[in-house]
């Protein structure tokens, strides 16, 4: 099982954003986006977009951010909120129907998608909504009915889409199978069909031949790439990982915004930009952590991770201009900004 207990079961929580450690980037093929190339000047008018992610249940926390991002990005002005997976704790419907409660008792863009995260499958883990029955999973609940929960919140019939964001593409990726139905050694693993990578190599040819950015959503991490991709935690996320790296190192202007880890974004490799050997683009793609809605994360010194406070709360705001994407991060328990990147568009 992925990491699941330290989801569930909150240590102790930990003094402040003091203790927030930075994360030296080691030698390989992410290296921390810097402004040696291309042009970093902002251009235009931006549109300007929210991302956020791994609300699991912390509605609390979930409101806040909604009443901070009307402060920064007008619901009226913005060209979209991304939820970035993990939507509900578990997936169960009234989960799911929680949040939109909170959503829709707050200002929010009219714009609003959401990506499936492995939380969204953890219905077959209880007995009842109370009881943790895991010895006889899965209690009677269908693999159908996990993916039914979420297309019947998100209005859509497949997990992944195009969105369009202010006239900035966006595609959405998701697993199309919880993995343990079918393979007991497996848990949260993500697999994606031929007709998934295949549509989505087509889309960011078909883009990149338009000269436009891409925004690429997926809730899980790619490996030795932002904060926790090097933790053995997080390796083995995707079951085609070579392959969609692949795809994705091809294209310069590809932005790839990924989550789960909860890794606080003060960390120094909350963003960067990865190469892929034999793609033929040394500038590489950006990758740029979500950070987390419900509680955020570090590394312990010894291979794992430990919590933070549980009251930390952060995502990022992005403003793509014509020359570059300016991407934010933003600290919602204090209402203020934690740090930003400028990636030059080629």
């Amino acid at each position: 099982m992925t990491n699941t207990s330290r989801r569930t079961a909150i240590a102790a929580s930990l003094a402040g954003l003091a203790a927030v450690g930075t994360s030296a980037l080691t030698a390989g093929p992410a290296t921390a986006t810097t402004a040696g190339f291309g042009s970093t000047r902002p251009s235009g008018r931006p549109t300007v977009f929210t991302v956020i992610s791994d609300v699991q249940g912390d509605l609390g926390d979930f409101a806040l951010a909604l009443k901070d991002i009307e402060k920064t990005n007008p619901a009226a002005q913005s060209a979209g909120l991304v939820v970035n997976g993990d939507i509900t704790p578990r997936g169960y419907d009234f989960e799911y129907e929680a949040v939109r409660t909170v959503l829709d008792a707050n200002p929010h863009a009219a714009n609003v998608h959401w990506a499936i995260g492995n939380h969204e499958f953890y219905v077959p883990k209880y007995s009842s909504p109370t009881t943790l029955a895991q010895a006889s999973w899965p209690n009677g609940t269908t693999e159908a009915s996990l993916f039914e929960s979420f297309y019947k919140f998100t209005g859509r019939n497949k997990v992944y889409t195009e969105i369009d964001l202010g006239g900035v593409p966006g595609l959405i990726l998701g697993t199309e199978k919880y993995m343990h139905y079918h393979d007991s050694t497996l848990w949260d693993e993500v697999w994606l069909s031929e007709e998934q990578i295949t549509w989505f190599e087509t889309r960011l040819a078909d883009w990149a031949a338009r000269r436009k950015p891409v925004m690429v959503f997926t809730h899980h991490p790619f490996p030795d790439t932002v904060s926790g991709t090097r933790n053995k935690l997080y390796l083995n996320d995707y079951l085609q990982a070579d392959q969609l790296l692949g795809i994705l190192g091809k294209y310069p202007n590809a932005f790839v915004f990924t989550s789960h880890t909860h890794w606080a974004l003060q960390l120094a490799d909350w963003e960067v930009r990865r190469t892929v050997p034999g793609t033929d683009n040394l500038q590489g793609f950006q990758v740029i952590n979500t950070g987390a809605i419900q509680t955020l994360w570090e590394d312990n010194g010894t291979g794992g991770e430990r919590a933070l406070d549980g009251r930390e709360a952060s995502g990022l705001q992005v403003e793509v201009f014509e020359d570059c994407v300016v991407v934010k991060a933003r600290d919602y328990r204090r209402g203020e900004w934690i740090k930003e990147t400028r990636i030059p568009l080629f």
